[in-house]
């Protein structure tokens, strides 16, 4: 029997989160940022290791707006941004659900710099339209939110929160689950957290630093220890993308993953792309935190158990 209790109390968290849609696409339309739709359906994703996307049709759902966005970018589109579904197998949890809403937003001549400033600005100001002021609470950690925010390299969270430097942690294979008990954790817990220059082998679509080619150009942000958004300056150059992607696609078939067809459209637009920087934000996750929500089932109407 249907029962529609449980939907009709998450009217309040529905109302939280349409006002901060409305408020994310009145941030990007006051700074001249052109929203876009691109197809959910793709015949090829970036063959990521780590991201399992479903297979429909012959093609696949898309795990990330990414590759079409940053093809409208080669062809000149300056100030770009999305708000859509995305799909990954083998994400469900408290934070994790296998369809879920991602913004993305992309500048050309900018780098992962920018994009930092910029996410403070977008969130002081999504917390200032409800009212929030400079401080959050998210299950009981205050955290202040006005600029700047806490800027942490990799090298530099590894050596004050985990039991091994980062090369040890790359060399023994264990550096996503040393960085999921040891670090996130302990990242965002008083204002947010920019953790940025991940190891050159974990930011296979970033822009290698430019003074220290071990690291890529890359951050994700973390508050009250959730991980929130993830950005790079983009790799513009086509050979070293396609030898990328090509390591990637060897591991993944090593673990038995299936394989990918190669994204050539994307390839053959990355020369024109220039100087651009790319970042993907979880609006499920950030409408968690403003409603102050331990489970992403709380702010979305439907999951997938309840269809």
């Amino acid at each position: 029997m249907h029962d529609p209790w449980p939907l009709a109390k998450k009217r309040r968290a529905l109302e939280l989160r349409a006002r901060i849609l409305a408020e994310l696409r009145r941030f990007f339309a006051d700074r001249d940022y052109l929203e876009i739709e691109t197809p959910c359906l793709i015949p090829a994703p970036a063959p990521e290791f780590h991201i399992d996307t479903f297979p429909c049709a012959g093609w696949f759902l898309q795990p990330s707006p990414e590759l079409c966005m940053k093809r409208l970018l080669a062809a000149g589109y300056d100030r770009i941004f999305q708000i859509c579904r995305c799909f990954r197998q083998k994400e469900r949890g408290d934070r994790h659900l296998p369809e879920f809403t991602m913004l993305e937003w992309y500048r050309r001549e900018a780098d992962y710099r920018d994009l930092m400033a910029e996410c403070e600005e977008l969130l002081v100001q999504v917390a200032g339209a409800l009212g929030r002021g400079d401080l959050v609470t998210y299950q009981g950690v205050r955290i202040e939110i006005g600029a700047p925010w806490e800027r942490m390299t990799v090298g530099e969270a590894f050596d004050r929160f985990a039991p091994l430097p980062v090369a040890a942690a790359l060399a023994g294979d264990c550096f996503e689950e040393i960085l999921a008990v040891h670090v996130e954790p302990r990242l965002g817990r008083r204002r947010p957290t920019f953790l940025y220059d991940y190891p050159l082998p974990l930011a296979s679509l970033a822009r290698v630093k430019r003074g220290d080619p071990a690291v890529a150009e890359r951050f994700e942000l973390y508050i009250a220890g959730m991980e929130l958004a993830n950005a790079f300056t983009e790799l513009a150059d086509e050979g070293e993308q396609r030898r990328r992607f090509a390591r990637e696609e060897e591991a993944r078939r090593r673990a038995g993953k299936p394989p990918y067809p190669v994204p050539e459209n994307f390839l053959a637009a990355l020369p024109a792309l220039g100087t651009a920087a790319g970042i993907a934000l979880g609006v499920d996750r950030l409408v968690m935190i403003l409603a102050d929500a331990p489970h992403i089932d709380a702010v979305t109407a439907f999951t997938p158990e309840t269809l």
